[in-house]
This record gives structure tokens, sequence and C-alpha cells, in this order.
């Protein structure tokens, strides 16, 4: 039984030892250069300053985007230097209107995405490559809405690719040279792209899983195997507990039974972040948008723009981009500046507000699911379910303002929400499914603990020194395999070397 167990983990170490190697490296640079992503910082210190007389009246963006579909929200930004109204029907692309003529925008062409990249990039020379649907850097999810997209290569100091809705005209994504370059050996090789290249998305998703669960197996059977060889009780005759005296088989023998453990929690809790087999599909039947209370109505759009930048202007932001949304059946209008600081406006209030009142949140809660009970909790610090990321995750521009409301609900699934009283909004969904995700991936394959979270130093640490040790023991496991590998050839060859020997 040893022998077979031996002889498994041995050919699964010769076909998946060089991914699991791929892994761990690509896994190290992650640590510090993250997938390419465009940060509402990022946006936002690049739109000038909205003027009072710029545009038409919300209302009227709202009427001319036209349609029988009622509208969830209504965002004025700027694209190519030009305000921009971007009309929000909760799915599907966004609808764009030009915030000028107040006439809506049927199509971005390849001009307007080269004045909206040019805008984005300071006025550097750009270039239009092509028009694509998604590429190495544009693969994930959130851009589902924009697609296809403009790709255009900028000439400034970075060096970026930059990426343009051909629904809004925005610049919706960067890469820069730099993060492309480190990307190839990072989140590239990380996730297999070079095999999404050329395999089906979904052939794709199948690759990963099984193959990290084989990579899983494998370690399994090392570790088996090495507590099997370990003597507890007396020494072999090299004097070691070990049957290696020594070189790339110790190596590999005492790193498997020390390092084993974190590398088979490292492969399947991230084989469980591609979320197989529907196992963290959301269960809950609580929309979010049922906060709302009523889609976004034209005659509450009329106010004049010059009274409301000015009230923000009163309230401390020079606004660069406005949200018009519907709040618990009432009309809000958020106001952001460069630096994406944000103050709130009841339509028909004198004074902007830099939050709402808990009691004015909480009851809001309640009018729309009077049904379910919810529990309100209010956080004043990060815990182990809402805290924020550094730059290199793929969560680190996800808002985590503080204090923040949680509204816990006693429907089947166990919802919560994260509702932000900086602007009302629904930051986060989270049932029981989805918050078992914080445990099998986030804190095992990321060690996002908070003690560890607060002291990135230590975290960092511990990541590269887990991933150095287990490098080392991969590194030695695709050795070995390498040296199996070139020894059948010569017993083959010493075989049928002796077998055409003549007799004597």
């Amino acid at each position: 039984m040893k022998r077979y167990l031996f002889l498994a983990h041995r050919w699964l170490g010769i076909v998946l030892g060089v991914f699991v190697l791929l892994w761990i490296v690509s896994g190290m640079v992650m640590l510090y250069v993250g997938y390419p992503k465009l940060t509402s910082a990022e946006h936002l210190a690049r739109l000038a300053p909205l003027a009072g007389d710029c545009c038409v009246a919300p209302g009227v963006a709202l009427a001319a985007a036209g349609g029988a579909r009622p509208a969830s929200r209504l965002r004025l930004t700027s694209a190519g230097g030009s305000p921009r109204y971007l009309l929000d029907h909760g799915d599907g692309p966004l609808i764009a209107v030009d915030a000028q003529s107040g006439r809506r925008i049927e199509r971005i062409g390849p001009g307007e995405a080269l004045a909206s990249a040019r805008q984005f990039a300071g006025g550097a020379a750009v270039r239009l490559l092509d028009l694509i649907e998604e590429d190495a850097w544009t693969r994930n999810h959130a851009l589902a809405r924009e697609r296809p997209l403009y790709r255009v290569q900028s000439a400034d100091a970075e060096g970026r690719l930059l990426y343009v809705s051909s629904h809004t005209g925005l610049v919706v994504r960067d890469a820069t040279a730099r993060e492309r370059a480190w990307n190839y050996l990072g989140a590239w090789l990380h996730w297999l792209y070079p095999l999404r290249e050329v395999l089906p998305k979904a052939a794709w998703a199948v690759a990963l899983v099984y193959g990290a669960l084989l990579a899983g197996l494998m370690v399994l059977l090392g570790l088996l195997v090495g507590v099997l060889r370990w003597r507890f009780a007396g020494r072999y005759r090299n004097g070691s507990r070990s049957p290696y005296p020594g070189g790339v088989g110790r190596v590999h023998h005492v790193g498997g039974l020390l390092g084993g453990g974190v590398l088979l929690l490292w492969l399947l809790s991230g084989m469980l972040s591609m979320e197989p087999w529907g196992l963290f599909q959301s269960r809950s039947g609580i929309s979010a948008g049922t906060l709302a209370g009523a889609p976004l109505p034209l005659d509450a759009l009329s106010d004049d723009l010059h009274s409301s930048l000015q009230r923000l202007r009163e309230a401390g932001i020079e606004a660069v981009e406005l949200d018009w949304y519907m709040l618990a059946g009432e009309p809000y209008l958020l106001g952001r500046d460069a630096r994406g600081e944000t103050r709130l406006l009841a339509l028909g209030d004198a004074a902007a507000r830099l939050r709402l009142p808990r009691a004015e949140l909480e009851r809001a809660v309640q009018q729309a699911w009077p049904e379910l009970a919810p529990t309100f909790d209010w956080l004043e610090q990060a815990d182990r379910h809402y805290y924020a990321r550094s730059e290199p995750s793929l969560y680190s521009d996800l808002p985590r303002r503080l204090p923040v409301l949680r509204v816990r609900f006693d429907d089947p699934a166990a919802t919560w929400l994260h509702i932000d009283p900086y602007s009302g909004a629904v930051i986060e969904q989270l049932d029981e499914r989805r918050r078992a995700v914080r445990w099998v991936f986030k804190l095992l394959h990321s060690w996002d603990w908070l003690p560890l979270l607060q002291r990135p130093w230590l975290r960092d640490g511990l990541l590269l020194a887990g991933s150095a040790g287990v490098l080392l023991l991969a590194a030695s496991g695709v050795l070995l395999g390498w040296r199996r590998l070139r020894r059948k050839p010569r017993r083959r060859t010493e075989v049928a070397a002796k077998a055409a020997a003549p007799s004597r």
C-alpha cells in the first residue's frame, strides 16, 4: 500500500509540480503588484470641477434617455473633458447623454474614445489599437457592462494601456507597463491565464479547479508518505529519522513534513476561490434595490444645477461628479470632489450634510423591509467581516468608510447588509454562504486576519516566509521528478544494450 501511495505522489508531482511552483512564485509577486484596475481615486483625480452653467438640468437628461424602463441612478461626470450624464437601469449598459446639448449619445466612436484616453493621460499622445471584448488585463466581471472596449496605447511616462467603454466613453481600466510586466509573473500565471487564451472560459475554470484539487491530493499523499517514512522510534542506517541522508531528497522529505500543510491549505483555499459547484452561491431572497423605494421621478430632478453645486461648495467640496438616486422613496444628490470626499444633499434641503443621521437611515431600512425585523449594528471600527485591504488586493477599492451600518435580517439565508451612511448605498450583501467565503478563502488563502492586517509588515513577512518554505519544497519536488524522468530513459538504454550484447 505504501508503494502505491508513493507512486501516486511521485507521478502527480511529475505532472503538476511545475504548476505548483508557478502558483507559489506568482502568489509572492501578487503580494506587491495586483491585477490592473482603475480605482475611484484615479478616476476622480482626473476630473475638473463642474460648473453651474455646464449642463442641461438632470431632468432633461433623464427625459432624453427615453425608454419605458425606470432609472435607478443618474450620474453627471466627464469624459474627454466634456460633461456627460450616465443613466443606470440596474443592469445592462449605461445610457450616455451629452450634458451640454441634452442629446442621447447613441454610439461612442474611435474619436471620442481617443479624446477620453488623451484627457485621462494628461494630454499625452495616444494611439487606438483595437476594439476588444477582453484581453489579459480585462477579464474580470466588473467590466461586463462596458464591453466591448476600445484599447488605447498612451505615450505617458507610465506607458499605460487604457480601456474605454464603448457605451459611456469613460476610461474604465488602465494598466501601466510596470503592472503588465509584473503581472505576467503574477496574476497572469497565478490564474493560469495562458490556458484562458486557448480554452473557453468554462473549460478554463474546470481546469483550474480540478488542477488545484489534484495538486492538493498530491500534497496530501506526500504528507502521508512523509509520515510513514519518518522513523519516530529508532533511526535509519544513515543515523537520521529520514531515509534520505541529505541533499534534495532530505530537503523534500523534511520540508514536506514542515510545510506541506500550509501548501495544502493554499491550494484548496485557492481552488475554493473559484466558487465551484455553486458552493457559495447566495441564497438570499433580499434585493438591495428595495431600499430605494421607487425609481427616479422626472419631476424630482428639475432642481437648478447651479444652486445644488453652490450648496455642495458651501459644505466644503468642489464637486467633480454628481449622483442622483432614491432612498426610501426620497430623492438624494451625492457630490464627490477630486479627493473622493463626499457630501449628501436631500433634494429640497437648504444645506448638504456629511452623512445621514442614524435614526433616518434605520427608519429607511425598516420602511423597506418591515416584515423582516431587521437588527442594527453600528460599526465604529473594522471587524472580521468589514475591513479595508491594501492596494495590491483585488478588493482594495471597495469602500470601507466608518462608521457603517450593519443590518441583520432573520430570513432563512441570515442576510446581512452593510450600508454606507455617507451615501445611503448598500455596499455589500452577505448571507451565510457569502460569509463562508471570508473563512475558506480570504482567511486561509490571503491571511486576512485583523491583527495581521493592522500590521502589514508582519503579515507580509509571514506570507513571504511561508511562501519561501513551500517554494523550496516545490522546487525540490520538481528536481526529483526531473531526475526520475531522466533516469528511466537511461535504464531503458542500458537494458537494450545488454540485450544486444553477444553472449559468451
